[in-house]
């Protein structure tokens, strides 16, 4: 297999110029997947709906989260999409999975957690490997979207969950519920699950637990 490397940059500006320094992504970073507020997403698709629930700040909307595992230097990707479930992936395949109708990648922000054991939340993530994707989005069974992977894995030391639950929110800015989502849980055979406790990558990134790394990612 094809091994993928990260490049590594942050940008320092000093008063004499610009100074560049090497950060390094860690097993246990959160890789964020953005999207500007402005891009004109496939209509009907489920990351147009994600973007406009939990549209954000800085008009960057947040449609996914995955965890990193860096294994000498090759860089893997542990999180639950729809076309694969909960799976351990090389960072290749995530990124061709993410690249966009005009072939270019959406905004990648990583993020690292304090206060937790990130190692025992990727050995925990690798453990739930091979779970369905929760297309539902509910809190009690056993499948599990991107947001509520990580917030089971991602625990203190006492054994409790670093990212809150909090009601969830499925409709537009403007108050109005997106057809995909009336359509989707439709043929689910269930009610838009709107104020049920859950996650979202928007809500998860401004946790005060997070804090920004200035990774760059690329694969060679």
């Amino acid at each position: 297999m094809k091994k993928t490397r990260v490049l590594l940059t942050v940008a320092l500006l000093l008063a004499l110029g610009c100074v560049k320094k090497e950060a390094r992504l860690q097993s246990g970073d959160l890789i964020f997947v953005g999207l500007p507020a402005s891009y004109d997403a496939e209509i009907g698709s489920m990351d147009a709906a994600i973007a406009s629930a939990t549209g954000g700040e800085k008009g960057l909307n947040l449609i996914h989260v995955a965890i990193a595992e860096v294994d000498a230097d090759a860089v893997w990707i542990i999180d639950a999409t729809i076309a694969h479930g909960v799976e351990r992936h090389p960072l290749d395949t995530f990124l061709t999975d993410f690249t966009l109708k005009d072939g270019s990648l959406p905004a990648f922000i990583v993020k690292r957690v304090s206060g937790v054991d990130t190692q025992a939340a990727v050995e925990r993530a690798k453990a739930l490997c091979g779970r369905s994707y929760d297309v539902r989005f509910l809190p009690d069974n056993e499948d599990l979207y991107c947001s509520e992977l990580v917030q089971l894995c991602y625990l203190d030391a006492a054994g409790n969950q670093v990212f809150d639950s909090e009601p969830m929110n499925w409709l537009s800015p403007d108050g109005s519920m997106p057809p995909y989502w009336e359509r989707l849980f439709g043929q689910l055979g269930m009610e838009v699950p709107q104020g049920l406790p859950g996650t979202n990558p928007q809500r998860m990134a401004a946790s005060e637990r997070l804090s920004e790394i200035p990774v760059t990612i690329t694969c060679n």
